[in-house]
């Protein structure tokens, strides 16, 4: 995996680089935000992570960027322990949020439970998993919304949406799968981020607001609320 750390730290960046060789993982490591910006612009990677606090241009800036730009995952570090700061990392496209201090086996986790959601594996892994008899194509229909979960095309209502996040894929594939269930939070922090994922049920609130602004339209807002429950699609 190809990874960018973009911290200024210099003790955190040499404290993580003997665990990130021990993975195997190919981390390049950038110290303020604008060189950050130049390697992000000038090479694929598998993931980022960001300080929130970097010189030059601020994690939040990079990552709200970066969302404009590329589908790659990214994990903020900050020292900012607030729900409000963790709302605006998510809010601006984070995929996780860790706090200052954290070890580096937390860290480790956190990017595999990320990963897990990202990699080629797993959109293949779903898809066989949903597999049609007759070797017909690899699709989910509800009224007019259709999901191929081969090359992860979502179109609703004759129109293509193709700006969603793996998540969001993810969460829509649930909810197209099981249109009458309603699901809780937790269940849908177990189903989509995975029993090893730290993070609170506030963040799958940001991920649904994602979702809705992409695929609803004034007469439909296809996500419903349930009140004290969850979320489900909209009868």
């Amino acid at each position: 995996m190809k990874i960018l750390l973009a911290e200024d730290d210099h003790s955190v960046c040499e404290m993580l680089r003997m665990f990130f060789n021990k993975e195997k993982y190919d981390v390049t490591f950038a110290h303020d935000g604008l060189k950050a910006h130049q390697l992000i612009r000038e090479q694929d990677w598998d993931l980022i992570i960001l300080d929130w606090m970097l010189p030059g241009k601020d994690g939040i800036t990079l990552c709200k960027e970066i969302r404009q730009a590329f589908d790659t995952p990214v994990i903020i570090l900050t020292a900012k322990d607030a729900e409000k700061d963790r709302i605006t990392g998510l809010d601006h496209g984070a995929d996780d949020y860790i706090t200052k201090p954290f070890s580096p086996m937390e860290l480790l986790a956190r990017i595999r439970a990320v990963w897990r959601r990202y990699k080629p594996e797993s959109a293949e892994h779903e898809a066989d998993s949903f597999a049609t008899a007759g070797g017909k194509p690899n699709k989910l229909t509800y009224r007019d919304m259709e999901i191929d979960l081969t090359t992860r095309e979502v179109m609703i209502f004759d129109r293509k949406i193709s700006n969603l996040t793996p998540k969001e894929f993810d969460l829509l594939t649930l909810f197209i799968k099981y249109p009458k269930r309603v699901f809780t939070r937790e269940q849908l922090l177990e189903s989509i981020w995975g029993y090893d994922y730290y993070g609170e049920e506030r963040t799958v609130d940001v991920h649904i607001k994602r979702l809705r602004n992409k695929i609803s339209s004034p007469e439909h807002q296809l996500i419903a609320t349930v009140w004290g429950v969850g979320y489900k699609l909209e009868e």
